[in-house]
């Protein structure tokens, strides 16, 4: 047991200090996936983000859910899909970040659609949603980071965690 606890350690040192770059450069692509939290139930999502200046992105992004809620004893199933644009500025360069990580902020701007059983009392509804987010990127090689964004203001609200893979 104590041989394998070492090798464990060594290996998630090993695995924290490869060597990274955080910034996704003019023209490359970013793939980011994973799940979220908010009061409307578990998202999960996936979108791409594409780099056009050097500490600027503009993307896009899908999510669905599944929402469930109960009223006097019944049991209602919502569906959520959404799909956002954002832009984000990352602070890495203004700030003298280290290479390995990424912190941005920025707007997104999206839409969503809210299905519901007909007769659902709830106050679920389709629409427009402008938001803000911050979040931050730990890149464990060129390649492939862990991501962890929190946003308000809209449907998207709530923050969501993941992968990210860049191209």
């Amino acid at each position: 047991m104590k041989k394998i606890s070492i090798i464990l350690i060594f290996s998630a040192i090993s695995l924290f200090t490869v060597s990274a770059q955080s910034n996704l450069e003019k023209g490359r692509v970013q793939l980011n996936t994973g799940v979220g939290f908010s009061g409307w139930g578990v998202p999960l999502y996936a979108g791409m983000d594409f780099g056009i200046l050097r500490d600027i992105t503009l993307g896009f992004e899908g999510s669905f859910r599944n929402y469930k809620e109960n009223y006097t004893d019944v049991k209602y199933n919502s569906t959520i899909l959404g799909i956002s644009g954002n832009g984000n500025y990352h602070f890495n360069r203004a700030l003298n970040i280290p290479d390995d990580w990424d912190f941005y902020a920025g707007l997104n701007l999206g839409f969503y659609a809210w299905t519901s059983p007909y007769n659902y009392p709830g106050d679920g509804d389709s629409g427009l949603g402008l938001g803000l987010q911050i979040g931050g990127r730990y890149f464990l090689s060129d390649n492939f980071g862990l991501n962890l964004e929190v946003g308000g203001g809209n449907a998207f609200s709530g923050g969501k965690f993941g992968l990210t893979f860049v191209f």
